[in-house]
């Protein structure tokens, strides 16, 4: 296994690494809306929030030498699922490739965001 870290991505704040590379996968750890350069949320919005996450898992997945069109799994977590559509829009927008994918809504997420998102993707 081999571990993936970036600091264009936020650090891991648990005893986690932010991605592993095993066989031909890379499996990132959910990504929240935190801005890597200041380490604050970005956002208020869900398409604010949304956009910060999808900017993090993009940092991750060119460290691990893959893009967004190699994700294979995403697994979105909503703090509130009226926010779904909104949260889709962004969604849609960087997944083109339209990867398997699982969403809820949980009770809360770490630092009280609206959303959280993990990516499972194939590297070469």
């Amino acid at each position: 296994m081999k571990k993936i870290s970036t600091e264009k991505a936020p650090a891991a704040i648990g005893p986690y690494s932010q991605g592993i590379i095993t066989g031909n996968l890379f499996f990132a750890s959910g990504q929240i809306p935190i801005d890597p350069a200041n380490g604050q949320i970005e956002g208020t919005t869900i398409e604010a929030q949304a956009e910060q996450v999808m900017k993090n898992i993009g940092e991750l997945l060119s460290a691990a030498g893959t893009t967004y069109q190699k994700v294979v799994k995403t697994t979105c977590f909503l703090a509130d699922m009226n926010d779904f559509a909104a949260f889709n829009e962004v969604y849609a927008k960087y997944f083109t490739e339209k990867p398997a994918r699982s969403c809820v809504a949980v009770k809360a997420l770490p630092k009280n965001v609206l959303c959280e998102v993990e990516v499972i993707a194939e590297v070469e």
